[in-house]
């Protein structure tokens, strides 16, 4: 810690904090492995998988596909996502990424969301068929489990298939939702069929505790079982992807279906105190900006710092200014762009990166460019898994908007991504979170759009010490993510706890920070603002269903943010 920032440290203010308002959140132990998910229904096909003789790639595949179904606001098959994965053997263990992001059409076009007057057009770049790009998860969910899961394919696909076909009551909280979108469902005829009630030539809603089925869906989840990737990239359902995209102004071709390949990458690797992190690579942005941040916050003392106080809350939120900064120009899809990676990782980079740096007073990223080197819709969805091995995998994947572009595929079921809003229509103008790109996430055919996805492992073999963590909230998950570690790791919280407590976010543009309404003591978000900060409240950030083994016990916990739910495998101990 600098000596100006211990000076300042005995003047600042020590604040106690109240947790979230408790929703669901649980926190369940297990010897055998653990699941946690935003869906209880999802959660148990994964404990299904691992009781079958499964591993943890299996139960997170289960889950992922049982997602699409009883979870559609960001669970899905017409989307993408990333996925980390951990994998343990003897006294050694192997770390995977998986990029199973949607890619841009051929078709696409630089100023495909321009209008005549060279004006982002936000209708076209995230409530219209031309918002959509090809979809990965699908091919990314069946390439891990090919790689590296022990079931046969129609084990994992068992539960998704039944609770489609038969049916399952909807959650108050899913009926809303889906309710609050009326008008969506009614401008096509995909969604009407999958998202309102006809009876008597009417379409009626959804309400609580309906029995909700999706036969297309159903349909389409069984091509995919007995055919794998052709059954969804060629074939009837690709039949259906193209018909839909000629109902509007959508790009994708069945030569994009046919192209599509998710990419094994190597994992972002960190280091934090004495902890090490496997994040993911671009195209996101979240392993890099992750470890960018924790190199920047590992020359303070946090723990002394603690929790909640004045100075913890401006010192990280100055560390996500300059990485959000850092992104903006920086981060793209390396197959497209060169990415310094190996620069914005380097812990002497993140020195530089905080010599302006003063403890008495924020900022302003007006005066906060990019760091010179030489040489992420609130609606995604996060799951965990652990096995009674040590395997483990951190799973983020997401349509972008919740519900997507809100088109669902007609005859399949599934909605589509609106994905192509995460590349930069133009240098500088924001998307629909307020993050703003440059040349390096420019709209190019065939490219990845990039992401805010931070899917994250880490561990420490000295302690048996292994974390798996990751959140939606579009701009918000990797601070997030950021949180629950150095909750975890510095604070030394419970796993519940590290979850659990209040977030604030920053990200360079715009110049602010968002903090969970009424979490904070009023006195230190009063004394954030004479130091210069402005600040904002919302009602929560994330949603970081984990998993954590210490030892020989394995620890799910779902967020009390959300109606999620952790599952263990029989010899379960729950606490509400």
């Amino acid at each position: 810690m600098t000596k100006i920032f211990r000076a300042t440290l005995a003047v600042l203010v020590v604040v106690t904090f109240v947790l979230p308002v408790r929703i669901s959140g649980n926190e369940v132990s297990s010897s055998r492995g653990v699941v946690s998910s935003r869906s209880e229904l999802a959660s148990q096909a994964g404990i299904k998988a691992l009781r079958d003789g499964g591993n943890a790639i299996d139960a997170a595949v289960a889950t992922a596909f049982t997602l699409a179904v009883t979870y559609p606001a960001a669970g899905n098959l017409g989307g993408g996502g990333f996925m980390v994965i951990y994998v343990a053997y003897g006294s050694g263990y192997s770390a995977y990424a998986l990029d199973f992001r949607e890619m841009a059409p051929a078709a696409a076009t630089r100023d495909m969301f321009l209008d005549e007057n060279g004006e982002y057009n936000s209708e076209r770049a995230l409530r219209s068929r031309m918002s959509s790009g090809v979809p990965g998860s699908v091919a990314g969910l069946l390439a891990a489990h090919e790689k590296l899961g022990k079931l046969d394919r129609q084990a994992v696909l068992t539960e998704a298939i039944r609770l489609a076909e038969n049916g399952f009551q909807l959650p108050d909280d899913i009926a809303r939702r889906i309710r609050d979108r009326r008008d969506v469902w009614l401008r096509s005829e995909g969604s009407k069929q999958v998202f309102l009630k006809s009876e008597n030539d009417e379409y009626l809603d959804y309400n609580a505790r309906d029995l909700f089925v999706q036969t297309d869906l159903a349909s389409t989840l069984k091509r995919i079982s007995k055919d794998g990737v052709k059954g969804f990239y060629e074939g009837e359902t690709a039949d259906l992807i193209v018909a839909e995209m000629q109902r509007g102004n959508g790009l994708i071709s069945h030569g994009d279906l046919k192209r599509y390949t998710p990419v094994w990458r190597v994992p972002v690797l960190g280091y934090y105190r004495d902890y090490v992190i496997f994040s993911m690579p671009p195209p996101s942005s979240g392993g890099v900006l992750l470890v960018q941040m924790l190199n920047m916050l590992e020359n303070f003392d946090v723990a002394e710092m603690g929790f909640g106080t004045l100075a913890t809350m401006h010192l990280m939120s100055e560390i996500e200014r300059r990485a959000y900064a850092d992104r903006a120009t920086h981060l793209g899809d390396s197959d497209f762009y060169p990415v310094p990676i190996r620069e914005l990782i380097d812990k002497n980079y993140a020195s530089e990166r905080m010599e302006d740096f003063t403890s008495d007073k924020a900022s302003k990223s007006a005066n906060i460019e990019a760091g010179t080197v030489r040489a992420e819709s609130l609606e995604t969805t996060h799951l965990s898994v652990i096995d009674r091995d040590g395997n483990a995998v951190a799973l983020t994947t997401t349509l972008n908007s919740g519900y997507g572009n809100g088109f669902v595929v007609e005859g399949a079921g599934f909605l589509l991504n609106n994905e192509m809003d995460d590349f930069s229509a133009k240098p500088g103008e924001p998307n629909q979170f307020g993050l703003v790109g440059a040349e390096a996430n420019a709209i190019e055919p065939r490219k990845r759009m990039l992401s805010s996805m931070t899917p994250t492992i880490i561990i420490n073999q000295d302690e048996e010490y292994l974390l798996v963590t990751g959140s939606p909230g579009g701009s918000t998950i990797i601070t997030t993510v950021l949180q629950v570690i150095v909750n975890s790791i510095d604070h030394k919280m419970s796993l519940y706890d590290a979850v659990a407590s209040p977030r604030f976010h920053h990200q360079w543009l715009p110049d602010r920070i968002t903090l969970e309404m009424q979490d904070f003591d009023p006195k230190i978000v009063e004394d954030l603002r004479l130091l210069g900060h402005e600040t904002v409240q919302r009602a929560s950030i994330g949603d970081a269903n984990s998993a954590q083994k210490i030892g020989n016990q394995i620890i799910g916990v779902s967020d009390p943010r959300n109606d999620g739910r952790a599952v263990g495998l029989e010899d379960t101990q729950n606490s509400e």
